[in-house]
């Protein structure tokens, strides 16, 4: 008789993330191609060796480790450093946190809700550090929780050329669950309602999905 008392423990994996396939396997590809037309020959593997490179590069770019969800209200919502944390005239306060070309470009959903709004706006593509990133191409995320009203919005960077969306509006959205990808360097921004201080400084390292973005 098995003893389910206590859960299994998390056993966690790394796969690739939904929407990488239009770089993965181009990259993969000419990788493979490399190494079979330089074998037998040094100068052919030697230039075998940038197309392997860059695979790995890819591979190691969009992976996409699964998480346990961390312990709190409200969770971050990308891999990076938080930039700033702002208070809005409205009242909410905004956490901006930046995904450099290491970090993991899977964002996940802070808090438990419904998806009520996706919005994607086109624009420009600067460097997602840049003051002038506030016009740069997004998606904005709302989700109705039971703090109220959570947006995420999704910034693209100088390399990015497209964000890819996991969910749609009328979809529930589980805490820590991904929701979409960004290409490349960017920066993901959460604004937590009026009444819900924010737990992380300027200059922390968080996680997606781990770290605590509120404070009791």
């Amino acid at each position: 008789m098995t003893d389910d008392s206590h859960s299994a423990p998390f056993r966690a994996r790394v796969r690739m993330a939904r929407g990488s396939a239009p770089w993965l396997i181009p990259t993969c590809a000419v990788a493979g191609a490399a190494v079979l037309a330089g074998r037998g020959s040094r100068l052919g593997t030697a230039l075998a060796v940038p197309a392997v490179a860059t695979a790995a590069a890819m591979a190691w770019f969009f992976r996409d480790p699964d998480r346990e969800p961390g312990n709190g209200r409200v969770l971050c919502a990308a891999d990076g450093v938080v930039q700033s944390v702002d208070a809005q005239p409205d009242g909410r306060t905004r956490v901006a946190v930046f995904m450099n070309p290491l970090n993991v470009h899977v964002n996940r959903a802070p808090i438990a809700g419904t998806v009520i709004g996706v919005e994607h706006r086109s624009g420009g593509f600067r460097p997602a550090f840049d003051k002038d990133s506030e016009r740069n191409e997004r998606v904005i995320w709302t989700l109705e929780t039971e703090i109220g009203e959570v947006t995420v919005i999704q910034i693209a960077g100088a390399m990015v050329r497209r964000i890819v969306c996991y969910l749609s509006v009328g979809q529930k959205a589980e805490k820590g669950e991904r929701i979409g990808l960004i290409r490349f360097g960017s920066r993901v921004d959460v604004y937590l309602p009026a009444g819900i201080a924010p737990g992380v400084e300027v200059g922390q390292q968080v996680q997606a999905g781990k770290t605590r973005l509120d404070r009791d």
